[in-house]
């Protein structure tokens, strides 16, 4: 199982999923209407290191962090 998590704005409680790639999570997460907002845009790390690619391999008890875009100042 792989813990997903959604930081700042999001306020969704975290997930759990039975997945093997960042590809995996993306198609689970299209299908809950309030996360459509925010896939587009959201940065997302694995075990807290960034990473780009779908493609990305998943093993159970990794942590999956999606980090909207923030204003700073």
């Amino acid at each position: 199982m792989v813990t997903i998590e959604f930081l700042g704005p999001i306020q969704k409680a975290p997930l759990t999923l039975e997945v093997t790639s960042l590809r995996d999570v993306a198609e689970a997460l299209k299908n809950d209407s309030e996360m459509a907002q925010w896939l587009d845009s959201c940065a997302v790390a694995v075990n807290d290191t960034l990473v780009a690619s779908l493609d990305t391999s998943l093993k159970s008890g990794d942590k999956v962090s999606l980090l909207p875009p923030v204003c700073g100042g």
